[in-house]
């Protein structure tokens, strides 16, 4: 059996999306639209969070660190891809690799605590409002943002140490277009097995375990729910749906991806653009319009960019 003192490779090449010129090029246009949505709509959210004192609730604190999650998840994968759609050479080192696994797994871990976390709050000011402002007061706020971070960093480093101690002697071809776990682990020249129970045993069961905690808050919502007037219901489910979209669209194929790392399907590759590219681009579209709030602070915002503020 090969040890860790095996590895000789250097680099990976990875394979990307297509390998016809034309397609790669549609690729690079539709994807710089996406990334430059993803940055303009996420940058836009957390400026209006920050300015509009009418938004300076815990809602809102969580929907801004969403957006800053967002664009450091999309970030890490997405300016490589861009340059690789435009390139004969898909080359990353071994090292780029890592880094690469690292900062995805560690912003996309610290996204799903977040998403869960948003959740916890909605819970709290649909079913118990009067104490809503007692239990997520600025302090609680700070410290469950703080741990989802804590959390994403904590599971990114384990799932780069399983990685990064396994021998890699070739082939060094990554059928994806950025490293993952996954992908990366078939080309392991060992045993991958214990390393692929361990992998669902962390993202797997991260991804599985808030899902249903999600889905546990959103029943109790519901029930609640149905003993509010018709103003004040609509008004909670249109904030809960809006999460919820969110929710499905990232939880889904993170399950679909991470539950099974030992088996892989050729539709893995699109199911990676979707919780990679379309989820981050989705999320403030998603959120500014089904969210008044955020669509009437917006509108001041660029009032007052507009006529120097004196509108």
């Amino acid at each position: 059996m090969a040890s860790a003192n095996d590895t000789s490779v250097q680099y990976f090449i990875l394979l990307g999306l297509s390998k016809s010129p034309d397609v790669q090029l549609f690729l690079f246009f539709l994807f710089l639209i996406f990334y430059i949505i993803i940055l303009v709509g996420n940058l836009l959210i957390i400026i209006t969070v920050k300015v509009d004192p009418r938004l300076h609730s815990p809602m809102y604190f969580f929907l801004s660190n969403l957006s800053l999650v967002d664009l450091c998840y999309s970030s890490a994968t997405a300016p490589k891809m861009l340059l690789d759609t435009l390139s004969e050479s898909k080359a990353i080192s071994f090292n780029g690799c890592m880094s690469q696994l690292f900062f995805f797994h560690f912003f996309g871990c610290t996204e799903i605590f977040v998403l869960t976390v948003m959740a916890f709050d909605r819970y709290v000011a649909i079913c118990n409002p009067l104490h809503y402002m007692t239990i997520m007061n600025q302090r609680v706020c700070s410290l469950l943002v703080s741990a989802s971070w804590l959390g994403g960093a904590i599971h990114s480093t384990a799932q780069t140490l399983l990685t990064i101690r396994l021998p890699f002697c070739g082939p060094n071809r990554i059928d994806n277009f950025f490293c993952d776990v996954p992908p990366v682990l078939k080309l392991a020249c060992t045993n991958t097995y214990v390393t692929g129970v361990l992998i669902v045993s962390n993202s797997g069961l991260i991804s599985l375990v808030c899902f249903l905690l999600l889905l546990i808050s959103y029943s109790a919502i519901l029930i609640t729910l149905r003993l509010r007037t018709s103003e004040g219901k609509n008004k909670a489910l249109s904030t809960c749906a809006a999460h919820l979209t969110v929710v499905t669209f990232f939880f889904g194929p993170c399950i679909f991806i991470y539950t099974r790392p030992s088996t892989s399907f050729p539709i893995d590759k699109i199911v990676s653009v979707f919780y990679a590219v379309i989820t981050p681009m989705l999320n403030p579209i998603i959120y500014t319009l089904r969210n008044a709030e955020v669509k009437s602070a917006m509108r001041k915002l660029g009032s007052v960019s507009i006529f120097g503020g004196n509108k």
